[in-house]
């Protein structure tokens, strides 16, 4: 193929949290087994070591004592007269120029949706949960050219506060995980799980940043701890969440999606985030058929573990199918005008 006839869409990739990243690595992984089109990041974050095409890497414009940052509510984050602001702006621009993508995703930014959309590039715009009826966010909702949302359609009420117009919208594809969903052969793996009475295990998620006090043995329960002060951060936690009786996490989504795809049974607690995202999905769990337990706090005794551990943890096929990232890459695919 020329690099004439070579088509190009932009990712940027936020850069708090890990979920972003995860996110954006697994379509760019997808596009290039898949031919294409190639996808550029562009990010504060360092390009990862899998990153398969371009990166380009945003100046940081989160230092100092903003000014005037929310343009009167109207934006979340532009603070006036910021050398930062105005340098990945200019590359992000610059880089549109230069490469001409086909479209945009922004994984999540209402300032980066305008600033594309200005440009007259389509727009793909990653939907958070939570409350997002503020007046930026309705707007970058508004102008984006496709809104695409990683949770099931069964999961009702994880977006709050916006139009009708703007939720009929949205593309819901399911959990996005980095790893392959459990085959359903791990149906019997799971129940030889429940039938433990003795010698049970847990695997505690705390996420990147996070802190749970939580002692290493709950009962009868033994407790790993992986990520956040507590623990290690393991690159690849499907092997300790598939040998789990249940998985203890808070309610992001990158977690939750990976706690869905080992189809293990969870007790979930979330934590303060803007915009209530993990308090709403949260809720949403507990209101659905999704094998969990939600707790306001860390779990003290092994009581929710007990109750957590006898729910079937098949019942997540429907949250993270596995094929969430083909879905995504056919709504950048068509936003993009391409064949799917």
């Amino acid at each position: 193929m020329s690099s004439e006839a070579v088509e190009h869409v932009g990712y940027y990739v936020h850069h708090v949290g890990r979920g972003h990243l995860h996110r954006a690595t697994a379509l760019a992984r997808h596009l290039a087994e898949t031919g294409g089109p190639v996808l550029t990041g562009l990010s504060s974050l360092p390009r990862p070591d899998d990153w398969p095409g371009g990166w380009v890497e945003l100046p940081r414009d989160d230092d100092g004592e903003p000014v005037g940052q929310t343009a009167r509510n109207r934006l979340h984050w532009a603070p006036l007269g910021h050398d930062g602001l105005r340098a990945r702006t200019s590359a992000i621009s610059g880089w549109i120029e230069a490469v001409r993508p086909r479209a945009f995703v922004v994984d999540v930014s209402v300032e980066v949706t305008l600033l594309v959309r200005l440009h007259g590039v389509p727009v793909v715009s990653v939907v958070q949960p939570g409350h997002r009826d503020d007046p930026a966010h309705l707007l970058g909702l508004e102008v984006a050219d496709a809104l695409v949302a990683f949770w099931p359609a069964e999961a009702h009420g994880m977006l709050c506060g916006v139009p009708v117009a703007v939720k009929e919208r949205i593309r819901t594809v399911g959990a996005l995980s980095r790893f392959p969903a459990a085959a359903d052969d791990a149906d019997d793996d799971a129940d030889d799980l429940v039938g433990r009475t003795t010698g049970r295990r847990a695997v505690l998620m705390v996420g990147g940043g996070g802190h749970a006090d939580l002692p290493e043995r709950v009962g009868e329960w033994t407790v790993t701890v992986i990520g956040g002060a507590a623990g290690p951060w393991v690159d690849d936690p499907s092997p300790l969440l598939r040998d789990a009786d249940v998985v203890i996490t808070h309610a992001g989504q990158n977690a939750l999606a990976e706690v869905a795809a080992a189809r293990r049974p969870a007790v979930v607690v979330p934590q303060e985030r803007p915009h209530d995202e993990q308090v709403t999905t949260a809720a949403v769990l507990r209101d659905g058929p999704w094998p969990v337990v939600v707790l306001d706090t860390w779990p003290s005794d092994d009581e929710a573990l007990e109750k957590a551990a006898i729910l079937d943890g098949a019942a997540w096929a429907a949250w993270c199918d596995g094929h969430a990232v083909e879905r995504f890459a056919d709504v950048v695919r068509e936003t993009a005008g391409m064949p799917r």
